[in-house]
Order: C-alpha cells, then sequence, then structure tokens
C-alpha cells in the first residue's frame, strides 16, 4: 500500500517545558509535501469534583513563512515584560510572602489614562486579518 494516501504527520523534533498546571510543547512536524511546520500546544491539568482529572489544550500551527514575524512579535512582548517589570516573578502563587499592594499603599490617581502606545498596540492586534490562516 502507498504512503502517499495517509497523511505524514510524525514529529520530527520535540521540546517539553513544563510549568506547574501547564504542560507546553514544540513540536516539528512534516506536511504532505514534506516540508516542515511547528505546533506550540499548551496543555493544563484540570481536576474535576470527584477527585479525576483531565488536560485542556490549545494548539497553535506555525509555518515557516510566519516565523520572522512570530518571533519579532514574541522577543518584543518579551522585552516589553521585562523592561517593564523585571525578570522577578511577582505573584502570590511564586512567592508565598506576596502581598498585594492595598490602596494606602499606592498611589491612587482617578484620571488614570493608559499609554497611548499600549491602546495603539491593543487597537492594531485586534484589527488582524485571519484571512491566511
Amino acid at each position: 500500500m502507498s504512503d502517499q494516501g495517509t497523511m505524514k504527520n510524525d514529529d520530527i523534533f520535540s521540546k517539553v517545558i513544563r510549568a506547574g498546571r501547564r504542560t507546553y510543547f514544540f513540536d516539528v512536524r512534516s506536511t504532505k509535501a514534506d516540508d516542515y511546520y511547528l505546533t506550540i500546544t499548551e496543555s493544563k491539568k484540570f481536576t474535576n469534583d470527584d477527585g479525576s482529572f483531565f488536560y485542556r489544550k490549545h494548539k497553535i500551527y506555525l509555518y515557516k513563512e510566519d516565523f520572522e514575524n512570530f518571533q519579532e512579535a514574541l522577543n518584543e512582548a518579551t522585552n516589553f515584560i521585562i523592561n517593564e517589570k523585571g525578570e522577578e516573578v511577582i505573584s502570590d502563587r511564586h512567592q508565598k510572602d506576596f502581598q498585594k499592594p492595598t490602596s494606602e499603599d499606592s498611589n491612587t490617581d482617578t484620571d488614570f489614562e493608559p499609554k497611548k502606545e499600549k491602546h495603539e498596540a491593543a487597537t492594531a492586534f485586534t484589527n488582524v486579518s485571519f484571512d491566511d490562516i
């Protein structure tokens, strides 16, 4: 029997990152034309009331023609986070002694308006066309 009738989708390369209840899978796969693409899967473990558990998965398919733009956007977003908040993880889940600042601790400004560049970036992102997917 010929292999041409079956879909070739074997993993060529895999990398797994475990992060608490989440696991990220980076898998290189092969297309029918024997080219490569990347799938990024987030798998998150949930527990039912009866103690049993299940996994919810979300998957992104990333093709070579999108690598450069994806990589640039990912680098820009992660650099923004590091530049704005630093590399230290700040959350009650990661730091047992973390305490949220109270309204007395922070300067409350009722006329707060988000930075224009953030708003423009969010607007630009929502206008993305997904016809190419």
